[in-house]
């Protein structure tokens, strides 16, 4: 194998999902500047990148199926499981079933039991970017120290409540503000949740239309 193979061997190799918009030679640099700074965020980046290394070699691999159920509880509070997924080829299982439980506040009538599906919509999208901000910073050797996502959306009620069919039933805006503190500088911290932000797959969820399809027996 020549040079020039080699070397490209070896950037492909070690190109990760997270930091995959970088050139090659950013990327290399990226590498060497992780593996000097020892930081730990909790991160295992190497498993991440092995993973990515084999996936490349068998795509079919990386077709996933997320999976949740609901059962109705009481008035507008319902509960939900998340337990096996499919994916890497095989259904894939837990030692445990997640439950969350959604509910309405009072102020719509309810019982206030658990948080609205809307909010935990925004959960989901701050914990996709903060875990995101986590994962590109363990590669690129910035220590962490503390990370805080505040989110906040605008709706419009009169959407759900049927008052004006103009008046679309989701959020008009999301205002995502992350408060970082790392040994990073300020356009390093910036960078990190851009890309976070590129590779985060509930911010693709929220912001591009994907198909729904709803039946009942």
């Amino acid at each position: 194998m020549g040079e020039r193979k080699a070397r490209k061997s070896r950037v492909r190799r070690f190109t990760n999902p997270l930091t995959s918009d970088l050139s090659p030679k950013e990327n290399e640099m990226t590498i060497t500047t992780s593996a000097r700074a020892k930081v730990n965020n909790g991160v295992n980046v190497d498993a991440l990148l092995g993973a990515r290394t084999a996936l490349e070699q068998a795509p079919e691999a990386a077709q996933f199926k997320w999976r949740a159920s609901c059962e109705w509880v009481n008035g507008t509070h319902s509960r939900s499981a998340i337990g096996s997924f499919f994916g890497l080829g095989a259904e894939q299982s837990r030692n445990k079933t997640f439950t969350v439980e959604a509910d309405h506040p009072q102020v719509f009538a309810s019982e206030d039991s658990a948080p609205t599906p809307v909010e935990l919509v925004l959960s989901g999208l701050a914990s996709c970017l903060t875990a995101g901000v986590a994962a590109i910073a363990q590669r690129r050797g910035i220590q962490l120290h503390s990370v805080r996502a505040s989110l906040e959306a605008d709706m419009d009620i009169q959407g759900i409540l049927g008052i004006d069919d103009e008046v679309r039933n989701g959020f008009g805006a999301i205002r995502v503000h992350f408060d970082i503190r790392a040994d990073a500088s300020e356009d390093d911290i910036k960078a990190l949740v851009a890309q976070s932000q590129r590779r985060s797959a509930v911010f693709d969820i929220v912001t591009n239309p994907t198909n729904v399809f709803v039946t009942a027996n």
